[in-house]
């Protein structure tokens, strides 16, 4: 029987190139090419997990989950050291959009802003 092997996110973005150069400088992925010309869609990578970005004309098609359901997040990573993460995202300039903080269902975690306002949250399960 077939399995599922991974999982990508795709995020609508105004501008792929600032989008792809963020994830890298800001949030410590790589992205090995752009797809498209001009470009248009790019697949930045961290730790074998992708996050998918694919230009969009019309920024009115970009609405983060937050703006239709309240505190909802574009992406939850589960991470290993949450604080570590933080730590490194903060050194790295990323949009802190909320601090470290300990959830009622048992995750240390904090959450960060994209050029896009997308809200991407990294969490450690701590049960």
């Amino acid at each position: 029987m077939g399995k599922i092997i991974g999982s990508a996110p795709v995020l609508l973005v105004a501008d792929v190139a600032a989008s792809a150069e963020y994830y890298r400088d800001k949030l410590g992925f790589s992205h090995d090419r752009f797809w498209g010309d001009p470009p248009c869609f790019c697949m930045p990578h961290r730790d074998g997990h992708i996050v998918m970005l694919s230009q969009v004309e019309d920024k009115k098609s970009i609405v983060p989950h937050y703006k239709v359901v309240q505190g909802l997040w574009n992406i939850y990573f589960w991470v290993d050291d949450v604080v570590s993460i933080y730590d490194e995202l903060k050194d790295r300039g990323a949009k802190i959009d909320y601090e470290l903080c300990i959830q009622p269902y048992g995750c240390k975690e904090f959450g960060i802003q994209d050029l896009d306002g997308y809200d991407i949250a990294f969490g450690q399960d701590l049960g």
